[in-house]
């Protein structure tokens, strides 16, 4: 019974996250909670104390501590200490992952295989809904788009879930997987996810999905013939999309040319749209009033329409949809400083790696690179985002993070015939 509870559930769980985070927030946020639990149980039942030290669960306690510290200070709501106190779940849950997949390898292959399991069937539904209105579950098209969703229903994040995850999936496929006739499903796979992602309309997606390619394509080493492949593939497939479909173009490219006047009269240029812009000028507004320790965790919601902050009826939003932004009105200069440092650092490592590559001394495995990217890409400033405090974007923020640390602690992972 102890197996079961102790490690075979926590394995199950973990390696059936990408599931649960097609379903919403609930089940993965309750499974990552429960895997978190588990581990912390092992950890101070077996005296495993050493698992704790290791620079990355250092630093986040550090953030944790002071989110914390910056929510008790502020002490605007109950709801941004409730979200700062139970933070700390996710760098556990990243420690859980490294733990498990270390006594266990057979469970990378099966996050894996749940990964590929996941992108064929939303590939297969996206497609399906596009072309006949409905998907499998009868959830229609959203318009204005029309936009593919397929079992997200209304909520438009189907792109989102592709381009974040797809490293991931695309790292462990390249590390498990070498033949001819695998890697070629493994090229169909990426054009048809990429033809997806196009489907949902999402342009931060379009965008985080060609950038991975991009850094995939000059940072992968040693399956470079084969990324050769996938990103010619990609850039053919996104010059007809974009030059045969109507609907897509006008959606990318119209649609974004329009935002980029919207509702100014001296048709005034934005970088992103009105909404966005209105959003960042109030968020650096509350910043500059309170540079230090910001506003408070989850609360610009809550400030945008105070008079001092408030610039017309587009300037209010759940949160500014720029993590830096967000970051630097809710929790000051100094919680803006670790994710910089993070960024800078991922930055560092993967320039270094690419100088080493071209002397044919690769820092980090692919599989490592592709990890690295799935984080990078959570990281990258100059798009549009999520909420940072959002606990679905934090699980796919955290749990390549747990993958990465696996890959990392033990290079012999290079060398091993799975």
């Amino acid at each position: 019974m102890n197996k079961i509870l102790l490690s075979d559930f926590p394995k199950i769980l973990i390696y059936l996250v990408p599931l649960f985070l097609i379903s919403g927030p609930f089940l993965s946020d309750l499974a990552i909670t429960l895997v978190s639990i588990i581990f912390l149980i092992i950890a101070f039942k077996e005296k495993k104390f050493y698992l704790f030290n290791n620079i990355f669960f250092k630093l986040f306690i550090l953030f944790y501590l002071y989110i914390c510290f910056n929510s008790l200070v502020n002490n605007q709501n109950l709801d941004s200490l409730r979200i700062s106190i139970t933070y700390i779940r996710f760098g556990i849950f990243s420690l859980a992952v490294t733990y498990f997949l270390n006594q266990d390898l057979s469970l990378s292959k099966k996050i894996l295989n749940c990964l590929i399991l996941c992108f064929l069937i939303l590939i297969s539904d996206g497609i399906l809904q596009y072309f006949y209105g409905q998907n499998l579950f009868g959830f229609e098209l959203v318009y204005p788009g029309p936009r593919v969703s397929s079992f997200f229903e209304d909520e438009l994040v189907l792109g989102s879930y592709l381009s974040r995850l797809f490293p991931i999936l695309f790292g462990l496929f390249l590390f498990f997987y070498k033949s001819k006739k695998q890697l070629y499903f493994l090229l169909g796979l990426s054009v048809f996810t990429l033809y997806l992602v196009f489907l949902s309309g999402e342009r931060t997606a379009i965008f985080l999905m060609i950038l991975s390619f991009i850094l995939m394509f000059f940072l992968i080493f040693k399956n470079k013939i084969f990324l050769k492949k996938v990103f010619y593939s990609i850039v053919f497939l996104t010059v007809l999309l974009l030059s045969f479909s109507e609907a897509l173009r006008v959606r990318i490219i119209d649609v974004t040319l329009d935002q980029m006047f919207q509702g100014d009269i001296n048709n005034k240029t934005y970088f992103f749209t009105r909404q966005h812009e209105e959003h960042y000028i109030s968020a650096l507004s509350m910043f500059k009033k309170n540079p230090v320790l910001g506003v408070g965790v989850k609360n610009f919601r809550n400030f945008c329409d105070k008079p001092e902050f408030r610039i017309s009826d587009w300037t209010c939003s759940p949160h500014p949809h720029s993590i830096y932004i967000q970051i630097l009105s809710e929790i000051g200069i100094l919680g803006f400083l670790f994710i910089l440092m993070l960024f800078v650092l991922i930055n560092y490592k993967l320039g270094l790696h690419f100088v080493k590559c071209l002397n044919n001394k690769p820092l980090f495995s692919d599989l490592e690179i592709c990890l690295l990217i799935s984080v990078y890409l959570t990281l990258w400033p100059i798009i549009p985002s999520g909420n940072f405090f959002n606990n679905w974007l934090s699980i796919v923020f955290f749990y390549p993070m747990g993958l990465i640390m696996w890959a990392l602690s033990e290079k012999k992972i290079r060398h091993l015939k799975p």
